[in-house]
């Protein structure tokens, strides 16, 4: 058997398939949208491939559930038109008459980030500068999401070349989080935990530098999984990339299926729930106090790993031994080391000042940055690996918060302070993601509850090094002793 058929078959683990699939094609047509949207991914695959609900019903569903929400969360951007769209649900269903079936994702609507090409769809990175662009071709991820079935509705919203992590940008405007759209979605893949958050996506893509899968998966109670960087190139380089794209899901057998299709390297064997019982964590907390964290945020991660170590599992506090401050100039000088590529947009006068400020920002800091920098830099970066490799021999998993704070006003750029302690940069406040991404080590989101003011918060948990799959058979784990998936948003509607 194929193993994407497999997967699709297979990894939901029985959950949440009994009740939509016994319905008939007709249950189906009078509930809906609601129940359509509420279908889990890989659900609604096999709903489709069975002929229980067809392509134009779910695309039907799903442009009805964008026209009442999407106005007011702003999470999908640059729609393909409706009739278009229709159309080529009723070409999925004509092919899958015939025989003829793409994937798991047959027939699925699907968005990718704004940062992504997709033949024929507008293409903006929200940036002005590019603010009428259309794409002539699919990336490479694109691509695959299309050779599985995906049908393109649009793109996810997303900030300024996909830097910070609120989404907001001139050309579309900010995105609000699936659990109060005054609040921040997160970023910079914001529109797409938005998008799954309130259900007007199956599945999302995102990538992910600093935290861009994982915070906005924290602030939108979804997972967000940053794969180990080679998964999804394909290749080995050293030093390990900064950046990588990534799944994200309502639940995590969603998000493993996601992987699989847009991934290089593909996780071989079944995915199976680990057995907590064995396996031993390290919780970092607010390394010491050295993190401001919002009061709340510590709380709502302890309380979780409790349920982790209710079921036997070694959960202990712990600090790297390692100063943080060196750890944050050898972060800020790779990061901003990387901005040199877009200095053609700062010394040509046409499009300089059409540059958000935080981003001319890192542009100017990119220029006096030298080749001394960069190499005491990498020797810090190396001793971190190294202590890493000490963390790991230890533990099987190192857990962090996956934010700082809880979600904020989306017209408030970046948090200034948190706690009364000053950010001094624009990205100071999510400092606690950077630890995985120096490391280039897998990690989820998983969702740890809600506070008193029904904002969502998550932890990032993390593996070793090219250990995705034990990483997701811990997330698979948790949905089993955990029921923070299972809350739904009150959503409002367009007025």
């Amino acid at each position: 058997m194929n193993r994407r058929r497999f997967i699709s078959r297979s990894l939901v683990l029985g959950a949440g398939l009994s009740t939509p699939l016994a319905l008939t094609r007709t249950a189906f047509a009078a509930s809906m949208p609601a129940d359509i949207v509420e279908m889990n991914a890989l659900s609604l695959s096999r709903a489709i491939e069975e002929s229980q609900v067809s392509c134009v019903e779910v695309m039907q569903a799903y442009l009805a559930h964008i026209e009442r929400y999407n106005p007011v969360y702003n999470a999908i951007v640059g729609m393909a038109e409706a009739d278009d769209l229709l159309q080529q649900a009723r070409n999925a269903d004509a092919e899958i008459s015939r025989g003829e079936y793409h994937g798991w994702m047959h027939g699925m609507p699907h968005a990718v980030k704004d940062l992504q090409p997709v033949a024929g769809l507008r293409y903006t990175s929200g940036s002005p500068i590019f603010a009428d662009r259309i794409a002539d071709r699919d990336s490479g991820m694109a691509a695959k999401l299309r050779a599985a079935g995906a049908i393109f509705i649009g793109k996810t919203n997303t900030p300024e070349f996909g830097l910070g992590s609120q989404s907001y940008n001139p050309v579309y405007g900010a995105t609000g989080s699936a659990w109060n759209p005054d609040l921040t979605a997160g970023g910079s893949s914001g529109g797409a935990a938005s998008g799954l958050g309130t259900h007007m996506l199956p599945v999302a893509d995102g990538s992910d530098m600093m935290g861009s899968l994982r915070n906005p998966g924290a602030f939108n109670n979804v997972i967000g999984f940053r794969p180990s960087v080679n998964v999804m190139s394909g290749t080995e380089s050293v030093p390990r990339a900064l950046s990588t794209s990534g799944p994200m899901g309502r639940n995590t057998a969603d998000t493993i299926a996601l992987l699989d299709t847009i991934a290089s390297i593909c996780l071989d064997g079944d995915f199976n729930a680990l057995d907590l019982s064995t396996s031993k964590f390290a919780w970092m907390g607010n390394l010491d106090g050295y993190l401001a964290m919002e009061d709340g945020v510590l709380d709502l991660c302890e309380a979780s790993l409790n349920q982790v170590a209710a079921t036997g599992a070694s959960v202990e506090a712990t600090t790297p031994l390692f100063n943080f401050n060196d750890l944050w100039l050898c972060w800020t000088t790779l990061r901003h080391g990387g901005r040199a590529s877009m200095r053609r947009y700062w010394d040509d006068p046409e499009t300089r000042g059409l540059l958000k400020d935080d981003l001319a920002w890192e542009i100017q800091q990119s220029m006096s940055i030298t080749a001394g920098d960069k190499s005491n830099a990498n020797r810090i970066r190396q001793a971190w690996d190294r202590e890493l490799d000490r963390l790991f021999n230890q533990y099987d998993f190192l857990v962090w918060p996956t934010a700082q704070l809880f979600p904020y006003d989306k017209n408030t750029p970046w948090p200034t302070q948190i706690s009364g302690r000053s950010m001094d940069t624009y990205h100071r406040w999510m400092e606690v993601v950077m630890y995985a991404s120096l490391g280039g080590l897998p990690t989820v989101n998983v969702p740890v509850g809600f506070d008193a003011q029904s904002r969502p918060m998550g932890m990032q948990v993390m593996g070793r090094y090219g250990e995705d799959k034990k990483v997701l058979e811990f997330a698979l784990a948790y949905e089993n002793i955990t029921d923070f998936l299972d809350a739904r948003p009150n959503l409002v509607a367009a007025s």
